[in-house]
């Protein structure tokens, strides 16, 4: 049984910054995550997207910041166990164990719980069903891609419109469909779109697509209204995500739906458990990346004195160190 004072479950960057705390803080840290590369959702679904909420980035591109909060924790060296799945935990004379994917354990001083909303799942746009061909995408990994392309955006979210807003000054044409006249996404953001040369067609959904190996129009159906064909290369079906927790579900952590409440020092219900990020749950809880930050800094502090009760539960500033 290998062993570890803190295993860092998630890789997303909050989970970066709880391995780079941990390190200040002297402490050896594992960082899982079930996806190959570090940055969680970011990685995954949006690396060249513009990141606005960073304290200290005016703008940010998320692969830029995963790069940063990696370099940020590298001087530590955390070892990252990547395309690892924490699958079980148990608690060996007060210590969390960690069954991982392929049946190693890790024992650990504590461990802090950085997952996002766990594993995601894009929601299916209902006309592609019937389409076998291939251009319908639910997140776009490099926007120049989709260079001199008519692009059709589906939905009203924060996602829809930062699509629409990345691709407008790259593709031929954007269009977005939002079968309501109420946007969920920020009000900032629609605004931003609302002023650039995009349409932006409400009370309507895609009715039909045509093509054959891959989409070349699209239907839209305006509610009381004639159906409308358009020129199609690529459809970005920015629906939402379904969220599992998968296998953190059954550890017997408190959960508020598929949140983990925590209290005030990041704690969960289960001893040396910690949380942070968008996962975790509590009165007033803001889901930004900055706010998981101070999260998992908190976590860790908490974490580092479970491990050892003799520790401060402030070292010090960063800046002290030098």
């Amino acid at each position: 049984m290998r062993e570890v004072d803190v295993a860092v479950i998630g890789a997303g960057p909050t989970g970066l910054f709880a391995a780079y705390y941990a390190g200040f803080r002297g402490l050896s840290v594992a960082v899982v995550d079930a996806l190959p590369e570090p940055g969680g959702q970011i990685t995954a679904m949006y690396p060249e997207k513009l990141i606005l909420d960073v304290a200290g980035f005016p703008a940010v591109k998320g692969r830029e910041l995963v790069a940063n909060l990696v370099a940020q924790a590298a001087p530590y060296h955390p070892e990252y166990l990547l395309g690892t799945r924490a699958e079980k935990l148990a608690h060996l004379d007060g210590r969390p164990v960690l069954g991982l994917a392929g049946g190693e354990q890790l024992r650990c001083g504590a461990v802090v719980v950085t997952g996002g909303l766990g594993s995601f799942t894009p929601r299916p746009l209902p006309v592609a069903d019937s389409f076998l061909g291939g251009g319908i995408v639910y997140f776009v990994p490099e926007p120049a891609a989709l260079a001199d392309r008519d692009v059709l955006i589906v939905g009203g979210g924060d996602s829809a419109f930062d699509w629409a807003a990345t691709l407008q000054p790259l593709a031929r044409s954007v269009t977005l469909v939002h079968r309501r006249e109420r946007f969920r996404a920020h009000a900032g953001t629609v605004a931003r779109v609302l002023s650039l040369p995009v349409r932006v067609v409400v009370n309507a959904e895609v009715t039909r697509l045509y093509g054959d190996d891959t989409v070349t129009a699209a239907e839209i159906t305006v509610r009381g209204g004639a159906a409308e064909t358009l020129p199609v290369d690529t459809v970005v079906a920015a629906l939402g995500f379904t969220a599992d927790l998968g296998p953190l579900a059954e550890w017997g952590l408190r959960l508020d739906r598929r949140h983990i409440v925590v209290d005030s020092a990041m704690a969960t219900n289960l001893p040396r458990v910690f949380a942070a990020g968008d996962i975790t749950e509590y009165p007033g809880k803001v889901r930004l990346i900055a706010t998981g930050f101070g999260e998992a800094a908190t976590a860790v502090n908490n974490a580092a004195v479970a491990i050892d009760p003799a520790a401060h539960l402030f070292p010090g500033h960063s800046s002290d160190a030098g």
